[in-house]
């Protein structure tokens, strides 16, 4: 990761919307991952989405969302996607761990879950570097995994 490059969340807003739109992944990892357009319209339409673009310095490179339930305690990594010229610089993780940190700050927050795809390519064995583990649970024919904060 280019260390001058300081990973921060920030606002979609309709200044930057379009950058974060024009971000994608690979081919391969297209049914691994929502497109941004389509994260973005489900979080509008849901009531408990926070979003954000992932910067690396003031270069857009992902985007992130939460599912978060606060009056239950719940916390979902709901989306996690880096640009494919961008992937494997730590940005990925720098935002996971940036998003953990807000979790925490966040009403009854113990554990924060995630999911993921069973094909090959998912992000299970990322996940895992980060802490995550199995918790032998599927939900919407996703592997669940939980992060104890």
């Amino acid at each position: 990761m280019d260390t001058a490059a300081k990973v921060s969340l920030r606002e979609i807003t309709r200044e930057n919307l379009h950058d974060i739109l024009n971000l994608s992944v690979s081919k391969s990892q297209e049914g691994l991952v929502a497109s941004n357009a389509k994260s973005i319209a489900e979080a509008y339409f849901a009531d408990d989405a926070w979003f954000r673009a992932i910067y690396a310095g003031e270069i857009p490179v992902g985007f992130i969302m939460l599912s978060e339930i606060p009056a239950r305690a719940e916390y979902f990594l709901w989306r996690l996607m880096v640009d494919v010229s961008k992937q494997g610089k730590g940005y990925g993780r720098n935002a996971v761990e940036l998003l953990v940190q807000y979790v925490r700050t966040r009403p009854g927050a113990k554990e924060l879950f995630t999911s993921h795809v069973m094909k090959d390519g998912n992000a299970g064995d990322f996940y895992l570097k980060l802490g995550f583990v199995y918790t032998g649970e599927e939900h919407d024919g996703e592997l669940v995994m939980k992060l104890e904060l």
